[in-house]
């Protein structure tokens, strides 16, 4: 929210009127959401505590703000130098945002500034409960996404047991980015433990395409999967989250489809959806 900062950022002499804009959205009782991306010695820090100071003003109209690090790709001759986050360095902005929520909290009802899953990850700190994320309304920026997959799951898994449901042996694969694979193996490890004969394979796949330093599984290729899995026993069936595909189509990030994945690593495709129960079917269903 600094005027001469947010212009230098964005390259827009314009940019530093950004505010009077949501002054105007605030008057009008508009609802809002915000969302900060971080890039490391630039708006981290002090401007980071400016930023949520100058924003907290907008409450309760603006309802959230979500605070993630900026994607470096390994597509950057020419950009600005930025760096990733260390592990202190995410355990400092999380420790930020944990203080503006106990202070914020009491006064509204709500959290307001909520960090996205990576920072979690990156710090090595436990994912925060449900409540704190106020309804899930950063999801789409992948704000709590990875509590709200492992509620789901217990909650289903849960369900499974009461009703004593059983399922056949076999094994399968399942395919993901970096980021969520430590969650999803653990889920994994679970239904193995569950359900006897049940041989599931979690691979972590390495974004070649474009950099290491990008783990989502929404930006994962159909290149980088079929080269770190060909030659592989991937069991009955391949499993893959919903978000490699583009909406509505069965066509990767660099234009391979589901077609051409099946037929160069030779096994059967699904698509995982995005909930907890929607995992448990993919896996057990033939």
């Amino acid at each position: 929210t600094n005027p001469e900062l947010r212009c230098m950022m964005l390259h827009n002499r314009f940019a530093g009127d950004a505010l009077k804009k949501v002054d105007r959205f605030y008057e009008a009782g508009i609802e809002m959401n915000g969302q900060i991306v971080l890039c490391k010695g630039v708006n981290d820090g002090a401007e980071l505590e400016r930023s949520i100071s100058d924003m907290s003003k907008y409450l309760p109209h603006l309802r959230s703000v979500s605070v993630v690090p900026v994607g470096l790709s390994k597509y950057r001759e020419g950009l600005y130098p930025l760096e990733p986050f260390t592990k202190e360095e995410a355990q400092q902005v999380l420790a930020t945002i944990h203080k503006w929520q106990e202070k914020l909290f009491p006064e509204y009802g709500l959290h307001f500034i909520h960090a996205s899953d990576e920072w979690y990850i990156l710090a090595e700190e436990e994912l925060p409960q449900e409540e704190q994320y106020d309804g899930y309304l950063q999801l789409e920026n992948g704000v709590g996404m990875l509590r709200l997959l492992l509620d789901e799951f217990a909650e289903a898994m849960e369900e499974d047991r009461i009703n004593g449901r059983q399922a056949r042996a076999k094994h399968i694969t399942l395919a993901t980015g970096r980021l969520a694979y430590r969650f999803i193996k653990q889920m994994a490890k679970q239904m193995g433990e569950r359900y006897e004969g049940l041989q599931i394979d979690v691979i972590a796949i390495r974004n070649d395409f474009f950099g290491e330093m990008i783990t989502v599984s929404g930006l994962l290729t159909g290149q980088d999967i079929m080269a770190q899995l060909k030659d592989r026993d991937l069991g009955e069936k391949l499993l893959l989250p919903q978000n490699v595909l583009k909406s509505g189509e069965p066509v990767f990030l660099d234009d391979y489809t589901l077609d051409d994945i099946e037929k160069a690593l030779q096994v059967r495709i699904d698509i995982v959806k995005s909930s907890g129960r929607d995992f448990i079917e993919a896996i057990l269903s033939d």
